[in-house]
């Protein structure tokens, strides 16, 4: 069949690889892509929010599978586009309605459905400009360190945490008065800090039945020793030691579950990933935020440690169709170390050459932000690449994968020297 990947970074590029070993995909096309894209696929040049003309590129490719890999054309609603029209009711799409894709779009939203459904979570209250007093109030009533998100969609950067009270109050202000984050921040969610260790649980779902894919855990911050502001993530882990199998036992009985239910209750036919943001607080699950597609760069540990055609979970996933799917997960540890521009997350220069990208390594090289450009690949965004390797333990893993770093340069890239190196104590 001919499959479809909309997006252009890290996650598009693993999840393309992974599709491109099907025996059941004749041919591949991913919009717009990237560089690295380019070796597994075809890149399309169009506009992942313009939804007619995708729509009608789709009819001419006779694509029969859309994979839908960022968050903005789904809270924009692209699969409410496709559903619209009877000619193209054969397509087969991975991503959620805006109504599920809201769980992204708002936090408001997202809090309100998990009280509603009895999913733990932290205490939070939503304040505007019009009850900004309210929001120092119930600051007041917190124990520090104080949490505030962004509503809205803000690549992952629109989160600040401090211990700081005084400092809470005025970022709260900026953020709601000053529009920090743009729109994003013009509603903003105080939440209460839960003390624990943080991990990502995935799940793909038909709106009626589920699987729970590999955990993972993510690193935001720029810096070494998880210091500096927040990124689209640095790193990742693959399994997640400090997750054993009772632990995830509960993820599932308390959070997963009711969150499936709680989206057929609410009648919100959702056919896609989930992604949730956990918390292990002493052993109990606490949801932080739900994500209505793959992490980046959990995708990058997360795809290559399963075993089995992931065509066929996509595709049962789209159809309506998961009911007694499964899949083989390799057992060993995958780690991936992002390499990011000098600069990033500000302001940071594209258009660099790299080198290095032609070699032999024990790693599989996922890009990102990058383009090509005459005879070269040059950098393209802020996180640029994503180097991602096996082993028996975590060590044996990012080892390689630093290995890899050192032969590929170009002018002021940056990585993290400790991805991984907090879970080792957790024998990893």
């Amino acid at each position: 069949m001919n499959i479809a990947v909309i997006g252009s970074g890290g996650r598009e590029h693993a999840l393309s690889w992974k599709i491109s070993q099907s025996p059941k995909c004749d041919n591949l096309f991913i919009v717009p892509g990237n560089a690295g894209t380019s070796s597994v696929g075809t890149n399309v040049s169009l506009s992942i929010t313009d939804f007619p003309t995708i729509a009608e590129w789709a009819l001419k490719e006779k694509i029969e599978l859309i994979i839908v890999g960022p968050e903005e054309p789904l809270v924009k609603g692209f699969r409410d586009y496709f559903e619209t029209r009877k000619d193209l009711a054969h397509i087969a799409i991975v991503g959620p309605g805006a109504a599920g894709a809201a769980l992204e779009g708002s936090k408001d939203v997202s809090k309100q459905f998990m009280l509603k459904h009895g999913i733990p979570t932290a205490r939070a209250k939503t304040i505007i400009a019009d009850n900004l007093s309210e929001g120092f109030q119930f600051l007041d009533s917190l124990q520090p360190p104080y949490v505030l998100k962004a509503d809205g969609l803000a690549a992952g950067k629109g989160v600040i945490i401090t211990s700081n009270l005084a400092e809470a109050k005025d970022r709260l202000r900026f953020m709601i008065e000053e529009a920090e984050f743009g729109e994003a921040s013009r509603k903003v969610l105080i939440e209460e800090f839960l003390d624990g260790i943080e991990l990502s649980v995935f799940v793909l779902t038909d709106g009626k039945d589920y699987i729970i894919l590999p955990e993972a855990k993510d690193y935001k911050r720029i810096g070494d020793g998880d210091t500096g502001p927040n990124t689209g993530g640095m790193g990742a882990v693959s399994p997640v030691p400090f997750a054993p199998g009772e632990f995830l036992k509960k993820v599932e009985e308390k959070v997963v579950k009711p969150t499936v239910d709680g989206l057929r209750k609410d009648n919100i036919d959702y056919k896609g990933f989930i992604f949730i943001g956990l918390m292990n607080v002493g052993g109990e699950p606490y949801v932080i935020e739900y994500n209505v597609r793959m992490g980046d760069p959990e995708t990058q540990v997360v795809i290559p440690r399963i075993k089995s055609d992931l065509v066929d979970l996509l595709l049962a996933t789209g159809q309506g169709k998961l009911k007694g799917q499964s899949f083989d997960v390799r057992p060993d540890f995958a780690t991936t170390v992002v390499m990011v521009a000098g600069g990033y997350p500000s302001g940071y220069e594209k258009g660099r050459p790299i080198t290095g990208l032609g070699g032999k390594y024990d790693s599989e090289v996922f890009h990102a932000g990058t383009k090509i450009s005459g005879d070269d690949v040059v950098t393209n965004g802020g996180r640029v690449l994503a180097i991602t390797s096996f082993g028996s333990s975590i060590q044996e893993a990012v080892s390689k994968s630093y290995k890899t770093i050192d032969s590929i340069k170009w002018d002021q890239a940056n990585f993290r020297k400790d991805i991984g190196q907090d879970l080792v104590k957790y024998n990893g």
